[in-house]
């Protein structure tokens, strides 16, 4: 629920509302009656309707519509619709989600043969010289044994592979883009990354994070239409989710460029806050200088920046070694001496900063320097965030309240990861896991997102993993770390009222209130009340972004 803090914002909204208006003078430009409304705000009960004039809230509830409705008012029957505040997506790498769209996507491969067949059919469908990319592919799905470029050479010859496995960091790559990145058996693993050898010494075709980017390197770039085209692509894909704006935690700069295109053509229909690097910082820093932080369509102003890998791919940072990897605690993804450093340059330049964190280690790190931010450059209001914040240590959780550091999380990793997590670390360090509950009830700001392409930009997956944490192997029925379960409510909040706290535009997104900018969502069923185990299904009648409605079930 929102803070009175928030609601106090809420009733402030309604000046921003013409005086005539509240005076009762100017009418509704649009009313949605007979509807089932969530709000967002605390305490408050469904609404029957609400209206807008332009693109903001300027009622809510059946007397305060029929009050200001006039003979041009266009009145939406909503036919006992559910409304939500238009759900806003925490952490994406919207680019790749967007270009994965139309990629090789390899999630269902359960078999090596099966994995095999789906890209030597894809590099038949590129034809030779030009890369096969893409991927989502899971070993754990044949039982954990990694692919090695064996699997793929003799249907691959000329065409290079690099695919990534579902956590992206992880990249499996053929013979040729080995030899393309000029990745052989004297190639050192660089800072930051592995590259993973046989017993000869050889390279077997996987590589972790840092050194994907030798890889990256000599992979053609797609042109500005072509990325803009792309993200035409994802964005029409999120509208039809009920996703109406999305924070881009990306580590190029790629997608802030295109982005900034874009909007200079007009309005891009989805709302999108864009984080650059860490390490730019001042780079950063120098455009929010000369031309500001953007608009409520294409924002700018964060930096992302990574402690360490993934769980999955073993380049976590923990305390502890992994249970199934004795030698192994995982990486640093940079010098935790250069990282100290950026965030506390960032921040004196008052940025926003989120950081990458998955391994205990990695969380403790990262929060000792945030609390190292805050003695330093002295306190204010910087909703620092931490990405994933997927293992924590139990005693950690009180300091992400104590210091005001948002969780920045995505409920579709613990019903994925919770199918074989124990292996990683064993049970007694599954405590803190995943946390999403414990977080809460520590009071703790909380935001929910997907990771897309990682996992499923649909929030109704997200909102479903968090209520029910079911694996998605089936193996959890009563759902893994039961404990850790919340209310669809409160999963509701953390996509709206929370993520939009989270992006400091709490006074105008994340909830139904008058004076706030009308982003909503209309699903056909109530979520409030539905058997949850059917939240996947609900239909998405229609999503609506600045009063202007971008999507329809109908078209």
């Amino acid at each position: 629920m929102i803070d009175r803090r928030q609601l106090l914002m809420a009733g402030a909204a309604t000046f921003m509302l013409p005086y005539a208006l509240r005076a009762g003078g100017v009418r509704l430009d649009a009313a949605y009656v007979n509807g089932s409304v969530w709000t967002g705000v605390r305490g408050a009960p469904l609404a029957s309707a609400f209206g807008t004039v332009g693109n903001r809230i300027a009622a809510v509830g059946k007397d305060q519509v029929a009050a200001s409705t006039g003979p041009m008012t266009r009145v939406v029957d909503l036919g006992g619709a559910f409304v939500t505040p238009g759900i806003i997506d925490n952490h994406t790498h919207f680019l790749m989600g967007s270009q994965a769209l139309s990629r090789v996507n390899l999630r269902q491969a359960s078999t090596p043969a099966e994995f095999s067949r789906i890209i030597a059919e894809a590099a038949q469908e590129v034809g030779s010289g030009k890369w096969v990319e893409g991927g989502n592919w899971d070993e754990q799905l044949w039982g954990g044994e990694l692919p090695h470029k064996d699997w793929i050479d003799a249907v691959t010859p000329n065409t290079p592979v690099a695919v990534a496995r579902l956590d992206l960091h992880m990249w499996f790559l053929n013979s040729l883009a080995l030899k393309l990145a000029g990745i052989d058996r004297n190639t050192p693993d660089p800072d930051g990354g592995v590259i993973i050898r046989d017993a000869n010494g050889e390279p077997t075709g996987i590589v972790k994070d840092k050194a994907k980017d030798l890889v990256q390197r000599v992979i053609p770039e797609p042109s500005e239409a072509e990325i803009e085209a792309t993200f035409r692509k994802g964005i029409e894909h999120g509208l039809s989710l009920g996703v109406t704006q999305v924070h881009i935690k990306a580590l190029d700069w790629t997608s802030q460029n295109a982005l900034r295109r874009m909007r200079a053509k007009g309005e891009t229909d989805m709302r999108f806050s864009s984080f650059v690097p860490l390490q730019d910082w001042a780079k950063l820093d120098a455009i929010v200088r000369e031309e500001g932080r953007g608009d409520d369509w294409v924002r700018w102003g964060g930096l992302k920046g990574l402690v360490d890998g993934s769980l999955g791919s073993g380049t976590a940072l923990f305390k502890e070694p992994y249970s199934d990897m004795p030698e192994n605690k995982g990486i640093t993804f940079v010098d935790p001496a250069d990282l100290r450093e950026w965030v506390l340059a960032a921040d004196k330049h008052n940025l926003h900063i989120a950081v990458h964190a998955i391994g205990d280690r990695a969380n403790d790190m990262i929060l000792d320097i945030y609390a190292e931010a805050e003695a330093v450059n002295g306190a204010r209001d910087r909703r620092f965030l931490i990405e994933h914040a997927q293992h924590i240590s139990p005693a950690s959780i009180p300091r992400f309240a104590e210091l005001g550091v948002v969780a920045s999380v995505q409920p579709y990793h613990a019903v994925d990861d919770g199918r074989w997590a124990v292996k990683k670390i064993g049970k007694e360090r599954l405590h803190g896991t995943y946390a999403f509950g414990s977080l809460l009830d520590a009071g703790v700001k909380v935001s929910f997102g997907s990771d897309w392409p990682v996992a499923p930009l649909d929030p109704r997956t997200g909102l479903q993993a968090a209520v029910l944490r079911q694996t998605i192997d089936g193996a959890n029925p009563e759902g893994w770390l039961p404990d850790e379960k919340i209310s669809i409510e409160a999963a509701l909040e953390a996509y709206t009222v929370t993520n939009a706290y989270a992006g400091f535009q709490e006074d105008r997104f994340g909830m139904l209130a008058p004076g706030y900018v009308a982003d909503f969502v209309v699903f056909a069923d109530n979520l409030l009340t539905m058997d949850p185990a059917h939240l996947t299904e609900v239909e998405i009648l229609r999503t609506i972004v600045d009063g202007t409605e971008r999507y329809s079930s109908d078209t």
